[in-house]
């Protein structure tokens, strides 16, 4: 199984959950559903402790790495990946609010205290910080070294962000499947599954509309900035788009990113700056998905999310998710700090979060890089137009009268 990819992984072990469960709530016997809460528990725990060092070991290269980077090309490129980024989550929210509750309020999608199974038993692992303190002492860190030169803690911190990243490809990742299978056997073993996966269809069927949606958005001020039909612009966009499906990694979609960016006609130089660094920082289809995933979950709840709770997650997501690594499923794992600290997402609800964000990560991949296309024209533009400025100021000479 080990072979397969993480979402086919992720669908088997969710079925074997279900059928469990059903055949457990079928014949009225508790012991394996008790067992499967228990291994929920406990790799919660162990989740729980491992996010804030997540959190540290990838944020502070990353910042550290961005700031030793110098030039109006950087500024450009990560002012206009941040904003694509936050106007792709407000839009998001917008949108969630207009359609998701005709799917999901009041779906009861988690069990209640009551109807739960308890686990066996528990261990209790202390985190070391909480994911607050991990976020500031992350960006003090990665600011302060980015003006440091042949810095001894850098070397650490690289270090250390690569065990984290072991961690994560070789512990999280492989257990991720079993832990998912674990809550949906919960659910099931409750009675409301089936209306729950009817409900995620139908957000993944707005959520695909939406990135979609805003790609055309996105081309169409292309479009108007470089003179040509946008729909021609994206066409030439489609390997990479096609490719991010397969390889749902921005980091391995950058050579041919960099190819369907070219044949665009964007200036070369500035396609193999911005391509890469936007592979990095433009995240605005995760984004999307991580904002219409989580408020379909509190629709489910029978809550109702407000905007005063998403714009700080928002804003803070399109920072953390730098640090988001080339893996697949590695944007969620860098976002669960927020889900937990700043929507209060606990032990049902974060597993949640994975599989949903595992069952999309293809096609909110294929939205970051499709969008790094539009962000190298927007550079593009800006750096030509900057050019042009200096170029007549240093052209007109003082007319000086005898």
């Amino acid at each position: 199984m080990k072979k397969l990819p993480l979402i086919a992984r992720i669908v088997i072990w969710l079925l074997i959950g279900i059928g469990l469960g059903v055949i457990c709530r079928t014949t009225a016997f508790e012991l394996p559903i008790a067992m499967t809460a228990t291994f929920r528990t406990l790799f919660g725990a162990f989740l729980s402790f491992v996010i804030p060092l997540i959190i540290l070991g990838l944020i502070i290269p990353g910042i550290a790495s961005l700031g030793r980077q110098s030039g109006k090309g950087l500024l450009l490129t990560t002012g206009l990946a941040y904003v694509s980024t936050i106007c792709a989550g407000l839009t998001a929210f917008v949108i969630g609010k207009v359609f998701l509750p005709m799917f999901t309020s009041g779906l009861g999608l988690l069990p209640s205290e009551g109807s739960s199974v308890s686990p066996i038993f528990t261990i209790d692992i202390p985190v070391l910080m909480s994911v607050m303190s991990a976020l500031v002492l992350a960006f003090i860190l990665g600011i302060g070294l980015a003006a440091k030169k042949d810095s001894v803690l850098l070397k650490v911190c690289q270090d250390f962000s690569d065990i984290m990243m072991g961690v994560i490809s070789k512990v999280i990742v492989p257990i991720v499947p079993l832990y998912i299978g674990s809550v949906f056997s919960e659910l099931s073993y409750s009675g409301e599954i089936f209306v729950t996966i009817k409900s995620f269809l139908m957000v993944y069927v707005v959520l695909f509309l939406l990135q979609v949606g805003y790609l055309l958005i996105l081309y169409s001020v292309a479009g108007g900035i470089k003179r040509k039909n946008p729909f021609a612009l994206l066409k030439k966009m489609l390997p990479a788009y096609l490719t991010a499906i397969g390889t749902q990694s921005s980091a391995a979609t950058i050579p041919v990113t960099l190819e369907c960016t070219k044949s665009n006609e964007v200036d070369e130089e500035i396609c193999e700056f911005v391509i890469p660094l936007s592979a990095t920082i433009h995240i605005a289809g995760d984004t999307m998905t991580l904002v219409l995933t989580s408020m379909a979950i509190f629709f489910m709840n029978g809550q109702v999310p407000t905007l005063a709770q998403y714009i700080p997650f928002i804003l803070m997501l399109g920072v953390i998710m730098i640090a988001a690594p080339g893996v697949p499923g590695g944007g969620v794992m860098a976002a669960l700090g927020l889900l937990e600290s700043m929507l209060g997402f606990g032990a049902l609800e974060t597993p949640l979060m994975i599989a949903l964000h595992a069952a999309q990560d293809s096609f909110g991949t294929a939205t970051n890089v499709t969008g790094d296309g539009a962000i190298a024209i927007f550079v593009e533009k800006l750096m030509k137009r900057s050019k042009e400025k200096s170029t007549q100021t240093v052209g007109v000479e003082p007319i000086i009268h005898d």
